[in-house]
């Protein structure tokens, strides 16, 4: 979750650096974090874990960062980078603009222990899930990035992309 107030889209500033982690378990479930806006808990959904690039850290030591913080899950492989998005929407009164980058990462691990979260994420967070396949494609659930049902079946029928794939912007 967002730490501070990103620029306002068509500024001219950098949006918001962002590391994601498109977390997998033996069985091929995908790890989500269930997210709502704190001011209306009635307008929910579910995202991958990761957030915003600190200092003067890397995405992939953000993304691993990220993934300590919100799920407790430490022991991974982080893979490589799968798909980049632009994203920009409102929450918490505020709109983010940002640039997400989403790292494969495999796990042996399915206790999750969030520990770390922030203050906004303690106010927005409902919890964490691991979704099948299959699952994932069936649920009328808000799902970020949307087309993250048909992402996941391409990325377990094909394996990782040779190149991160450019997703199509997403703006709320």
């Amino acid at each position: 979750m967002p730490p501070e107030t990103p620029p306002p889209p068509g500024s001219g500033r950098t949006p918001r650096k962002v590391a994601r982690v498109v977390l997998l378990d033996p069985r091929d479930r995908i790890l989500l974090v269930h997210g709502f806006e704190p001011s209306d808990p009635g307008t929910d959904w579910w995202f991958t874990p990761g957030g915003g690039v600190e200092g003067e850290e890397s995405r992939a030591e953000a993304a691993l960062r990220e993934l300590a913080e919100e799920t407790g899950i430490t022991d991974v492989r982080l893979g490589p980078v799968l798909w980049r998005r632009h994203c920009s929407f409102p929450f918490d009164g505020r709109r983010w603009d940002q640039d997400e980058w989403y790292y494969l990462a495999r796990t042996s691990r399915t206790a999750t222990a969030p520990a770390g979260l922030t203050e906004l994420e303690r106010r927005s967070v409902a919890g964490l899930r691991w979704w099948t396949s299959a699952e994932l494609s069936a649920t009328r659930e808000t799902v970020y990035p949307t087309r993250l049902a048909e992402l996941l079946r391409t990325l377990l029928d094909e394996g990782p992309p040779s190149a991160p794939v450019l997703l199509a912007p997403e703006t709320a």
